[in-house]
């Protein structure tokens, strides 16, 4: 059903560069997708991180008065690592605040045969406001006419928020600020006014870990939120649901690429077809997932066992994947759109 490229994957930590003195690459991941002229390109999630030794607690973070990357030593009677991703406070010192282990940014890489990438040596955007202290995440780009907008989770003690900038060029941006308030992520913008109005999909992070779907005017100010799909109860999506790439328009309907996680943190990937006139509405949806962890690099690496899609394209019955390994690497594939609708259960 799903092709894996030969080549996967295709881009890893060691072939880029940090942009930070004295840090390492430890992943580049969930990148989002654009065509623009003869080029494929990947905004890419680019995670460093300080490079310490075993027992050191080294955190990284965008301090906002000096508009530089600065690294912080925690004390380890105080914290206590969570996992590869955070030092927490431990018990009795609630009041100190979460660390990220890396902080990320976004990189752009373009290609011209949507296989091998040039990697651009210098962000594309890099943290620069306290809702980004810990970093830019998981970008999402819409095309609405002749321009592209990015969408991304911003991160910072305050939470997780989303920001959005736009593009005609990939080389300047005009930045909006922040559009969805802590804690949300996961959001995905229709390429398209629907009945007057802008349709965006999200994921605030309760307890439930549910998509959402919002509606805006004008891409900046979201409201009319609605409760659009569940966490399931399966093998795949009892953990948690969330929204991959933007919506892609097929004569069916809306094609919604979306991860779905288990109680483990496992990431796999399914699809949904959305009515064209009211995006509300799921009128398909794959039973089963149409792509599960089982190559070796989605099986091993930062986090284990996670296939996680940021951005895909649809070029006549071909729809062309591009997701993240483990959070560690990206990799691409191809299925066809007659065989998705075909395993669509209604």
């Amino acid at each position: 059903m799903f092709i894996r490229f030969k080549e996967n994957p295709l881009i890893t930590p060691t072939e880029i560069k940090p942009v930070n003195e004295n840090y390492k690459v430890i992943g580049v991941f969930n990148a989002a997708v654009a065509k623009f002229k003869s080029y494929t390109i990947l905004i890419l999630r680019v995670a460093e991180a300080p490079q310490a030794k075993k027992n050191e607690f080294k955190v990284p973070f965008f301090d906002v008065a000096s508009q530089t990357t600065k690294i912080k030593s925690l004390d380890d009677s105080k914290y206590e690592r969570k996992d590869v991703r955070a030092f927490i406070p431990k018990k009795g010192f609630d009041s100190l605040p979460t660390f990220l282990t890396s902080i990320s940014y976004l990189r752009l890489a373009y290609s011209n045969d949507g296989i091998h990438f040039k990697i651009l040596s210098e962000p594309f955007i890099y943290p620069h406001n306290s809702l980004q202290t810990y970093g830019i995440e998981d970008a999402r780009c819409t095309k609405i006419g002749s321009i592209y907008y990015l969408n991304f989770s911003e991160v910072s003690p305050q939470g997780v928020s989303v920001g959005l900038v736009s593009t005609q060029n990939f080389k300047s941006y005009k930045d909006f600020g922040t559009i969805f308030l802590p804690d949300n992520k996961d959001v995905v913008i229709f390429p398209e006014k629907i009945n007057g109005s802008y349709y965006a999909l999200n994921r605030p992070s309760t307890a439930n870990n549910n998509m959402w779907i919002s509606k805006s005017p004008d891409l900046i100010h979201w409201g009319e939120h609605r409760l659009f799909l569940k966490s399931g109860n399966t093998y795949w999506d009892n953990g948690r649901v969330g929204a991959g790439g933007p919506p892609i328009k097929t004569d069916n309907g809306w094609l919604v690429i979306y991860h779905a996680a288990d109680v483990n943190d496992r990431y796999c990937l399914g699809a949904m077809l959305l009515s064209l006139n009211d995006p509300t509405k799921i009128i398909g949806r794959t039973k089963i997932p149409f792509l599960e962890p089982k190559a070796p690099y989605e099986l091993k690496g930062f986090l284990p066992n996670v296939v996680f899609t940021c951005g895909s394209f649809l070029e006549k019955d071909q729809i062309t994947i591009y997701y993240g390994c483990a959070d560690q690497s990206i990799a691409g594939g191809t299925i066809s759109l007659t065989n998705i609708l075909n395993n669509m259960k209604n």
